[in-house]
């Protein structure tokens, strides 16, 4: 997918944005607390999600001013600033009368647009969001205004690192890649002075006076257990907008990127009034799951600078016996690899090379390998057989290769050599699994 950034001018200030899909409609999407078009391409949940859009709509994305690649104007933008900057994007983008998609802090900016310029908006959107965040004596629904105090230390003290993703997306803390990529997407989003500055704003916004002259078909969707909005603000907004449908989907997680399908299926029967998403493609792949061994006592030993180079002559060295073994790097996962490769064997030697490579840096290497089906999901993969392979791979004791009977089963008359492990249940799978040990691998 082309993720060619261009710049529309909104009195002077450029307003970064995409263009993705070729659609029967136009469909705007405004973001949140934090964005940049160009790194929400590099987590792929949040891929997928654009691309889904982008399957069924013309999609256009943009950031915020003062957010990712617009322009920095030093202070956080007013209603009024955002809907110039969304009119601005909407003109550049070619937009007549777009459904716009408004989530989260998005929300109340596309609220007002909706209800103030009825011939610019075809229909909208709302995930998440609210027209007022904060309680006041009129407004009980609302969340105390302590708990936006709270954000405000939380944001100085910790700023840097994967800030609030236990919140936002409660269903990927603890994964180590969406955890490293939300840490990068709020750094490169805005600076602490800024996200505080936000924080100022949210106390203060209020749409609900525009709810009543809304106009367009609206659709409000909102996850049961979200933690950062609760569910009664979307109820608020559903009740108070002419005709609008509710749906309250299960779930806590506030961003609408990492559990989306519920969510994108509901957006695409609204729109164009089908569920018409393609079935993830298929194929047949062998998957390879390393691991170090003992890498945290490894890490405290070392102390970080130390660490970070070892770290880095690791991954280069599991990089070079991949493209050496024509595997493929799907993504690190801590401190391993996910890759594919379309022949069991060569996954095999590459295991079995990587484990004397790393060895010889003084560190451990375990590996898991599986083959069988995988849904293809840009460039990532998923479905039962990875998992598998990550099970497998936990099980393996330190400078061991452990494969599935279905891998040994493939390489009859390969040469390689393997001992039983005897059959063992693998979390979260489904019967038990004869594993085998690769070579020479320890008991």
């Amino acid at each position: 997918m082309d993720t060619t950034t261009q710049y529309a001018d909104s009195a002077g200030v450029s307003i970064a944005y995409q263009v993705h899909g070729e659609g029967p409609l136009d469909l705007v999407f405004v973001p949140g607390f934090v964005s940049h078009v160009e790194l929400i391409w590099e987590e792929p949940t949040v891929a997928a999600f654009f691309r889904r859009l982008a399957s069924f709509a013309r999609l256009v994305i943009f950031d915020k001013r003062g957010q990712g690649l617009s322009d920095r104007v030093g202070r956080p933008p007013t209603l009024d600033d955002s809907m110039d900057d969304l009119r601005a994007v909407m003109d550049a983008a070619g937009c007549e009368r777009p459904a716009i998609f408004g989530i989260s802090e998005g929300g109340p900016m596309s609220v007002l647009f909706a209800a103030s310029q009825p011939d610019r908006v075809g229909s909208l959107v709302l995930y998440g969001t609210y027209a007022r965040m904060v309680s006041a004596p009129d407004y009980p629904v609302g969340i105390p205004s302590q708990w936006l105090d709270r954000w405000v230390e939380i944001v100085r003290r910790d700023w840097g690192g994967p800030v609030g993703v236990d919140l936002w997306a409660p269903s990927a803390a603890g994964d180590p890649g969406f955890e490293a990529w939300w840490a990068r997407l709020l750094r490169y989003g805005t600076s602490p002075a800024g996200a505080i500055a936000l924080m100022g704003l949210y106390r203060e916004i209020d749409a609900r006076v525009a709810l009543p002259a809304i106009e367009v078909p609206t659709l409000v969707i909102h996850c049961r257990g979200d933690r950062m909005i609760p569910l009664p603000l979307g109820r608020y907004l559903a009740e108070h907008i002419a005709g609008a449908r509710l749906v309250e989907l299960p779930g806590d997680d506030h961003i609408p990127f990492t559990e989306a399908e519920p969510l994108l299926d509901e957006v695409e029967e609204f729109l164009v009034g089908s569920r018409s998403a393609a079935t993830a493609e298929r194929a047949l792949a062998t998957i390879l799951f390393t691991d170090l061994v003992d890498s945290t006592a490894k890490a405290a030993e070392l102390g970080d600078r130390r660490w970070r180079q070892l770290l880095e002559r690791h991954d280069a060295a599991v990089r070079r016996q991949l493209a050496l073994h024509r595997g493929r790097e799907v993504k690190t996962v801590g401190d391993g690899f996910l890759a594919t490769f379309d022949g069991p064997a060569r996954a095999i030697r590459c295991a079995e090379a990587l484990r004397g490579e790393i060895g010889s840096l003084g560190l451990q290497v375990r590996a898991g390998i599986h083959t069988g089906e995988v849904e293809l999901i840009g460039e990532d993969v998923g479905g039962i057989a990875v998992n598998i392979g990550a099970r497998i791979g936990a099980e393996a004791t330190a400078g061991e290769v452990l494969v599935s009977s279905t891998v040994r089963e493939l390489v009859v008359g390969s040469g390689l050599e393997f001992a039983d492990r005897g059959v063992r249940e693998l979390k979260g799978v489904p019967g038990e699994w004869r594993l085998f040990a690769v070579g020479s691998a320890p008991a």
